[in-house]
């Protein structure tokens, strides 16, 4: 497991996020350190989607900071968290499904790879990049050609992952990357988290698979009502909770 420096790749202070009078998120505050990866745990409506959401540029904080490698950070955009090295792959995962591997993979950044002012680069390379980078994290692409639409959940789900890595994701945020899978899927894009998680890729991943945080996580981040009630290792999480609420949790999920 990932030993802690001194500085958090990701710290939110105090994260406040309203929606009229309703408080979605209340005082969230976390440390993310370089190759770590935090389980986000907790009932739907806990908060989780709305802290991710934050720290990829969907919704700006009602008040509180989010300092990414020591500096405040203001995401106006999604774009802002992607330069700033935060991929986030969500539950509907942005793809195309007329269009090939390719052209999703490089789904965004049309204007510098298919003729841009940054110059052209020639299809046959955009296939290699795209198959190549896919291959690192155990999926091969017989033809990049391919419609994304024909393609496994699970390897639709792992060309989202390559993406964000190879545009220079820091850190990468997960939003419940198993839920629209078939059972025979799961196994698939749990090892792929697995082996980023050891190869010392940083991680936030929303999730329901409690074999799968036991396995990968440094630490399991417990929410409810918008905000984290819980932190700790997995063996401190799932052998000794704190708290009654996160006691709660466990018992009714772990009865599944």
């Amino acid at each position: 497991m990932a030993q802690s420096p001194k500085q958090p790749l990701i710290e939110t202070t105090d994260l406040v996020k309203k929606f009229g009078a309703f408080t979605a998120l209340n005082g969230v505050s976390l440390k993310v350190y370089p190759g770590e990866v935090h389980a986000l745990l907790g009932d739907n409506g806990a908060g989780k989607s709305t802290l991710i959401k934050l720290l990829s540029g969907v919704f700006a904080p009602t008040s509180g900071t989010i300092n990414v490698e020591g500096k405040t950070v203001s995401f106006v955009s999604p774009r802002n968290a992607t330069d700033a090295g935060i991929g986030t792959v969500y539950q509907d995962l942005a793809l195309n499904p007329l269009a090939s591997v390719t052209r999703n993979f490089f789904l965004g950044r049309e204007l510098t790879h298919f003729g841009g002012p940054f110059g052209l680069m020639k299809m046959n390379e955009m296939h290699r990049i795209a198959a190549e980078e896919m291959a690192k994290i155990g999926i091969n692409i017989a033809d990049p050609e391919q419609a994304v639409g024909t393609m496994s959940g699970g390897q639709r789900q792992t060309l989202a992952i390559a993406r964000a890595i190879y545009f220079g994701a820091k850190v990468l945020i997960l939003d419940e990357p198993t839920s629209a899978l078939d059972p025979e899927m799961i196994a698939e894009v749990l090892d792929v988290i697995v082996d980023l998680a050891q190869d010392g890729m940083t991680m936030i991943c929303v999730t329901h698979e409690m074999g799968f945080a036991r396995r990968a996580a440094d630490r399991m981040v417990f929410m409810d009502n918008g905000e984290i009630i819980e932190t700790g290792s997995p063996s401190e999480f799932f052998d000794a909770p704190k708290t009654e609420r996160c006691k709660t949790f466990l018992n009714q999920i772990l009865q599944h």
